[in-house]
């Protein structure tokens, strides 16, 4: 089962399109792919020498895709960096809906 190819580009876009281009070299927010799912990744710049050359990452979102509904379902990571399914919004053949919803990021529960 893959991903619909359309909708992981639309991700891919939205997350390029999050920061600005003069930001892009201290954060980032990407797409990390699965086969079943796709999250949306906080990246930042390493701030000290002695945490070494590595980007820090931090899992934003969750969407996940059901081929035999054809929906994305959101979810969104507590503490403790576990998903959880977001109820405020039903599962939808749109992505763009879930995206919405990540982006008027609600009681700041996606972008504290």
């Amino acid at each position: 089962m893959a991903l619909p190819e359309l909708d992981v580009a639309r991700v891919q876009r939205w997350c390029a399109a999050r920061i600005p281009e003069r930001a892009r070299h201290q954060v980032r927010l990407e797409c990390e792919v699965t086969a079943r799912h796709l999250t949306i990744v906080e990246r930042r710049a390493p701030w000290r020498e002695d945490f070494g050359p590595q980007w820090s990452s931090l899992p934003i979102a969750r969407l996940r895709y059901t081929a035999t509904t054809g929906t994305w379902t959101l979810y969104w990571r507590d503490r403790n960096l576990r998903f959880h399914t977001y109820d405020p919004i039903a599962p939808s053949p749109r992505i763009e809906d879930l995206l919405a919803e990540i982006e008027g990021n609600p009681g700041g529960i996606f972008f504290g």
